[in-house]
C-alpha cells in the first residue's frame, strides 16, 4: 500500500447544512414520512454511508416523480453533509442514479513547524477533527484560523500547508505544516484630534509601543490585535480621569506596510470638552432607606476636575455601604447631567431597588496557568449572594490590575431561573515570570552586575517569588523573596524576606560592615488608598576595619562599634501608605505618602525606635512635564537607657541632597590623625523640588526623561559619646541645584546626576556627578 501527500493551495467554497451528519456512521432522523416515489432510486460508489440514509435527503413531488428542483435539493443536501468529496445524479432508464466518492475519514490531525503557538491552542482553533471527514472547505477555513491565531502572537508573516497522507482504506492523516516566520513589529504610531495630551503622554498610557533598538528588551512592539483593544480602553479611561467625560476613541487602526514589514497604528481619539463637577447629590428612591447616612460617602468634590476614577470608587463606596445596611439588591447609578457651555456636570447618585437576582455559578475560562481560586477571591461576591454589578464591574478592574492576564472579560447569562445569573470570567494568562542580567557602574559600589530572577503568579498560585543577587566592587548582596497576596485565605498579604549584604570600606567611609537576617510581613489592606504592612525583621550586623594605605586611625565611635562585635536586631514595625498615584512606575498625578516605624528591643542586642516619614506629590503640568515635591524626616532614639547603634544613625547623602557623597555630610568626627568619618546623625529632614520631562527628539518608547530639581535638607543631633571626640554637630542646611536623567530600562531605573551644591558645611564632601541604580 503506497502513502502520497497532496497539497492544496485552494478550494470552491461550499456551504454546508445545518445539523449535517457530525459522524460518517450517524443516519439522519426523518421526522415526516416521504411520500411513496414512483421513481426508484439506485445508490453506487458508497463504503461505509448506507444507501437508505442516502435515499433520505429525497423527497418526491406529490405525484410521486423526483423533478428536476427535487433532484437539484437532494444533490445540495448531500454535498452539504461534508461526507463526499463527489456526488452526481443521473436519470437511466426510469432510475435515478446516485454516484458517490465518499470523503476519506481523518484518522489524525497533526501540526508541525509550530513553536510559538502549542498543538492544544491550534486544535481547539480549528475545525477538523479526527474521526471526522476530510472537508476541503473547513480545511481552507482552518488554514486561515491558524493564521489569525499566529496573528494573535504577532506573527503576520505565517504560512500554513495543509498535506494528506493517504493511510489506505479511506483513511487519511492531515497535517498542517506551519512555517511562523518572523514577529510582526509596530513600526509607527499616531495619535490624531488629540490637543490636550500629546503624542508621548498618550504613547505611555498604552501597552503596544513602536519598535526602537531597546525592543529586544522590553517587548511591547509585537502587533497584537487583543493588546491594541486594551490599548483603546485605557486611552479612553485615561482621559475620562483628568476630566473629559465625553472622550470617545472611535477606532484604532492598523495597517501593514509590506516596505516596513511591519504595522501602522492610528488611534482616532474625539476629546469632547475638560469637564468640572459641579453639584454632587444621593438621591434614595428605596422605601425606608435613610439617605442621610450616605450622603457623606461620595468623594467627589465640587469644583475638582472631573475624574472617572473618583466616580467609580464613590459607586462603589455606596454598593457596599447599602449591602451593610441590609439592602443587598439596591442598585447605584452615578447620573450625569451636562452642562456644555459652563462646562460643568452635576452628579446625581441614584439609588433605587433593583430586581432580585442571585449569582446562581461564577464560570471560568480561558486560564490555562492560573487556578481558579486565584480569581475567584478578587471578588466580593460568591455563589448564591445577590447580584451586583457595581462589585462585578469591581472583580474585573481587580483582575486586570494584577496583570496575571492578557485579556479579563466577565460577562452574563440567564440561569436555571428567572431570579437566577451566571457570571461567565474569561480570562487569558500571559507570561509573569522575569530574568534580567544587569551590569554597570556605581559611584557607591564601583562596578557591579546584578542577576534578577522572579516569577509574579509562581504556578499559577498567585505567589510571588523573587531572587536578586549583586556582586559589585564595593558591595556583595543576596535578596530571596516569597510573598502571598492572601494569606490564609483572607486579605492579608504575606511575606518573608532573607537578605544578606556586605560592603567594604571605600572613599566614602573607614570601615566594612556585613549584615544579614530576615523579615516576615503583614501586610493589612483598609480601603483602596490606604493599607498597613506589618513587620518583624532579625538581622545581625557588625562593623569591620581594615587597614588602610593612608596610616590614619578610624574615629574613635568607629572603633568602639566595631570592638563592640557583631549585634543582633529584633524590632517589629509597620509602615502605613497612602497612595492617589495614577501610576506607581511612572506618577504624573496623586500623592504618596509612608509613614514607618520600628521598635529594635523585642529580644537581640540593641534598643531604639526609630521613625520616618515620606510624602511626595506629582501634578502633570502639561502634556510632556510633570512637577514633583516631595518632603521627607526622621528621628531615632535609644531607650532602655542604650544608645543607638552607629549603624542604625542617619548619614547624609544623595539621596536626600543631591550633589554630595554617600556619607557626605551630617555629624562627623573631626579629630585631627582620624579619617574624620560620618558617625551619623538621630534626626533629618529634606525636601525637592523637581520638574520630570520627556526628552525632545528621544522617542518616548526610549524610557528616557531628563530631571531638573532643587534640594535641601540635613542631618543633626549626634547622641553618642563626645569624649575624646570633636564631633561637627551644627543643624547647617544643604542645598543644590541640579540637573538628571533617568533610564526606565527592563533592570530598573538608571539615573545619572549632576548637582552643584549651593549651601554646605566646610567638612561637607561633595559629588556632583552620581550614578544610581534602585526602584522608581
Amino acid at each position: 500500500m503506497t502513502q502520497r501527500n497532496r497539497s492544496f493551495r485552494s478550494g470552491a467554497a461550499v456551504c454546508r447544512l445545518a445539523g449535517a451528519l457530525g459522524l460518517i456512521f450517524a443516519t439522519p432522523v426523518i421526522t415526516e414520512a416521504a411520500p411513496p416515489s414512483q421513481d426508484t432510486i439506485v445508490v453506487e460508489g458508497n463504503r461505509r454511508i448506507d444507501a437508505e440514509t442516502v435515499r433520505s435527503y429525497f423527497h418526491a413531488s406529490p405525484d410521486g416523480h423526483f423533478d428536476d428542483a427535487a433532484r437539484d435539493a437532494a444533490l445540495k443536501a448531500l454535498i452539504a453533509t461534508g461526507l463526499f468529496e463527489k456526488v452526481s445524479i443521473e436519470r437511466a432508464d426510469g432510475r435515478l442514479v446516485v454516484q458517490l466518492s465518499e470523503a476519506p475519514v481523518l484518522d489524525r490531525v497533526a501540526f508541525e513547524g509550530n513553536r510559538k503557538v502549542k498543538d492544544v491552542d491550534l486544535a481547539a482553533a480549528i475545525e477538523s477533527k479526527p474521526r471526522g471527514p476530510l472537508q476541503r472547505a473547513i480545511v481552507q477555513s482552518d488554514v486561515g484560523r491558524i493564521m489569525e491565531a499566529y496573528r494573535r502572537v504577532g506573527r503576520a508573516a505565517v504560512s500554513v500547508d495543509p498535506q494528506i497522507i493517504d493511510r489506505g482504506n479511506g483513511r487519511v492523516d492531515l497535517i498542517y505544516a506551519v512555517t511562523e516566520g518572523a514577529k510582526t513589529p509596530v513600526r509607527q504610531i499616531d495619535f490624531t484630534g488629540n490637543k490636550a495630551f500629546g503624542k508621548r503622554q498618550l504613547s505611555a498610557v498604552i501597552k503596544t509601543s513602536a519598535t526602537h533598538m531597546l525592543s529586544f528588551l522590553t517587548g511591547g512592539n509585537v502587533y497584537d490585535p487583543d493588546r491594541v483593544a486594551q490599548d483603546q480602553e485605557q486611552l479612553r479611561l485615561y482621559y475620562r480621569s483628568k476630566g473629559y467625560a465625553d472622550v470617545r476613541v472611535s477606532s484604532a487602526k492598523a495597517e501593514y506596510d509590506p516596505a516596513t514589514k511591519g504595522f501602522m497604528l492610528s488611534f482616532a481619539i474625539d476629546e469632547g470638552p475638560l469637564y468640572h463637577f459641579r453639584e454632587v447629590s444621593v438621591a434614595c428612591n428605596v422605601p425606608g432607606m435613610d439617605c442621610d447616612k450616605l450622603r457623606g460617602l461620595p468623594t467627589a468634590h465640587p469644583g475638582a476636575v472631573f475624574d472617572g476614577n473618583t466616580l467609580d470608587k464613590a459607586t462603589e463606596l455606596l454598593a457596599i455601604e447599602l449591602a451593610k445596611l441590609g439592602y443587598p439588591f439596591a442598585q447605584v447609578t452615578p447620573r450625569l447631567t451636562r452642562d456644555a457651555t459652563a462646562q460643568r456636570i452635576d452628579v446625581a447618585f441614584v439609588i433605587e431597588q433593583g430586581p432580585r437576582a442571585y449569582v446562581e455559578r461564577i464560570e471560568i475560562h480561558g486560564n490555562t496557568r492560573t487556578r481558579d481560586y486565584v480569581i475567584r477571591r478578587e471578588f466580593d461576591i460568591a455563589e448564591g449572594d445577590p447580584y451586583n454589578k457595581t462589585l462585578i464591574d469591581r472583580a474585573e478592574r481587580r483582575l486586570k490590575n494584577l496583570n496575571y492576564f492578557k485579556t479579563v472579560k466577565i460577562s452574563n447569562r440567564p440561569g436555571s431561573a428567572p431570579d437566577h445569573v451566571i457570571l461567565d470570567v474569561e480570562a487569558v494568562d500571559q507570561a509573569t515570570g522575569d530574568f534580567n542580567i544587569a551590569g554597570g557602574y556605581s559611584t557607591v559600589d564601583g562596578a557591579l552586575v546584578e542577576v534578577k530572577v522572579g516569577e509574579r503568579n509562581f504556578y499559577g498560585t498567585g505567589k510571588n517569588v523573587q531572587a536578586i543577587f549583586t556582586y559589585g566592587q564595593y558591595a556583595r548582596g543576596i535578596n530571596l523573596a516569597a510573598s502571598e497576596p492572601y494569606f490564609l485565605g483572607t486579605k492579608v498579604a504575606a511575606g518573608i524576606e532573607l537578605f544578606g549584604r556586605q560592603n567594604d570600606a571605600n572613599n566614602y567611609q573607614s570601615y566594612g560592615s556585613t549584615t544579614y537576617g530576615a523579615r516576615l510581613q503583614l501586610g493589612t489592606p483598609i480601603n483602596e488608598d490606604l493599607g498597613v504592612q506589618w513587620r518583624y525583621s532579625i538581622y545581625n550586623q557588625n562593623i569591620t576595619l581594615s587597614p588602610n594605605s593612608s596610616g590614619l586611625t578610624p574615629s574613635l565611635a568607629v572603633r568602639q562599634a566595631a570592638a563592640a562585635g557583631p549585634t543582633w536586631v529584633s524590632a517589629p514595625g509597620s509602615t502605613t501608605t497612602y497612595s492617589t498615584l495614577d501610576n506607581t512606575k511612572s506618577p504624573t498625578s496623586g500623592i504618596r505618602s509612608q509613614l514607618s516605624q520600628d521598635l529594635a528591643g523585642l529580644g537581640g542586642d540593641v534598643k531604639f525606635l526609630k521613625t520616618t516619614e515620606d510624602v511626595r506629590y506629582y501634578k502633570s503640568l502639561n502634556s510632556d512635564l510633570v512637577g514633583m515635591v516631595r518632603a521627607q524626616g526622621g528621628y531615632v532614639t535609644g531607650w532602655g537607657g542604650q544608645q543607638v547603634p552607629l549603624m542604625n544613625n542617619f548619614f547624609g547623602g544623595p539621596t536626600m541632597v543631591r550633589g554630595f557623597a554617600p556619607n557626605g555630610f551630617g555629624p562627623r568626627d573631626l579629630t585631627p590623625g582620624t579619617t574624620m568619618d560620618n558617625v551619623g546623625g538621630s534626626a533629618y529632614w529634606a525636601t525637592t523640588a523637581e520638574l520630570q520631562s520627556a526628552i525632545p527628539g528621544v522617542p518616548n518608547e526610549y524610557g528616557l526623561r531628563a530631571t531638573a530639581f532643587v534640594d535641601a535638607g540635613s542631618v543633626f543631633r549626634y547622641s553618642g559619646s563626645t569624649a575624646s571626640l570633636q564631633v561637627a554637630n551644627k543643624n547647617v542646611v544643604r542645598s543644590s541645584v541640579g540637573a538628571g536623567l533617568t533610564w526606565a530600562s527592563p533592570f530598573g531605573a538608571l539615573t545619572v546626576d549632576y548637582a552643584v551644591p549651593l549651601t554646605k558645611a566646610a567638612d561637607d564632601v561633595v559629588q556632583p556627578l552620581r550614578f544610581s541604580a534602585g526602584g522608581f
